[in-house]
């Protein structure tokens, strides 16, 4: 018998997301995981229960017996353990007079937060935002309290942590219509364009960085790895809104989140 002192509960969160789902990609898109770190807590699991718990099939991953026995069961622990958290008085919205701390990236503070606090002077008026910046933030002040709600993009975050995908993104490219690269828009000439390099988090890589350092540039630069290419980075920055100015002002290409561009799509001096 294990004792519970030394169970993590959130494995039970992680079963009961992975029951439903019945795929691990899903369920660790269900709780703002990456996939390795739900294939993780599965292992995990299956050493808690002893017990494979899913098994992959031709129909998919399929719960053995003893996980359908365990489904109502962490459904009903978890429930349990939702009431207890909940205040003892329900939260008054348009009556409340505090501050909400949250720690945004330049991208989700551009891209969400107008229409969010349009919504908070609506219906919580007493409410007053301080948004902090990631690199100002850590997952200690988190836990403190010092910090209310996180809005970024982790590969890893503490498993303590309650945490849901608000959005997901692809990526487009943003740059002046005078870049002489629109007369040609093609791969060859994409990578030997100058390109801006931007943050995804708004926590940079630090000055020095190596650029061939593909998988510390992210996303867009691991792809093109994969590829076999790499493009040519003149700016490393921080901040989207910086970006996006330096690519309006220069024949600099920066490729960014489609959603940070909609933000200039009423700017003539862009495309």
């Amino acid at each position: 018998m294990k004792n519970l002192n030394q169970i993590d509960l959130n494995l039970l969160v992680y079963l009961e997301v992975l029951l439903r789902e019945r795929n691990v990609t899903q369920a660790a898109n269900q709780l703002g995981l990456s996939q390795p770190a739900m294939s993780n807590g599965l292992r995990r699991l299956r050493a808690l229960f002893d017990d494979p718990l899913l098994v992959r099939t031709s129909e998919g991953m399929t719960p053995t017996e003893r996980a359908l026995e365990l489904e109502p069961l962490v459904k009903e622990i978890l429930l349990g353990i939702d009431r207890a958290m909940q205040p003892a008085t329900e939260f008054a919205p348009g009556e409340a007079q505090i501050v909400v701390r949250i720690m945004a990236s330049d991208y989700a503070e551009s891209t969400l937060f107008p229409a969010v606090l349009n919504q908070i002077r609506e219906n919580a008026p007493g409410i007053t935002l301080d948004i902090m910046n990631p690199s100002d933030v850590s997952f200690l002040d988190v836990e403190r309290g010092k910090v209310d709600l996180v809005i970024n993009r982790f590969d890893q975050m503490p498993q303590s942590f309650h945490q849901i995908t608000l959005w997901q993104d692809s990526f487009s490219c943003l740059l002046s219509p005078d870049n002489p690269i629109l007369d040609d828009f093609s791969l060859s000439n994409y990578l030997g364009a100058d390109h801006i390099w931007v943050s995804k988090t708004g926590m940079g890589i630090g000055v020095g960085v190596d650029p061939s350092d593909v998988q510390r540039l992210g996303w867009v630069d691991a792809a093109l790895a994969d590829l076999g290419e790499k493009r040519r980075i003149r700016v490393f920055t921080r901040h989207y809104q910086a970006a996006m100015t330096l690519a309006e002002q220069n024949d600099l290409i920066v490729t960014l989140p489609t959603r940070a561009t909609w933000l200039k799509r009423d700017n003539p001096r862009v495309v």
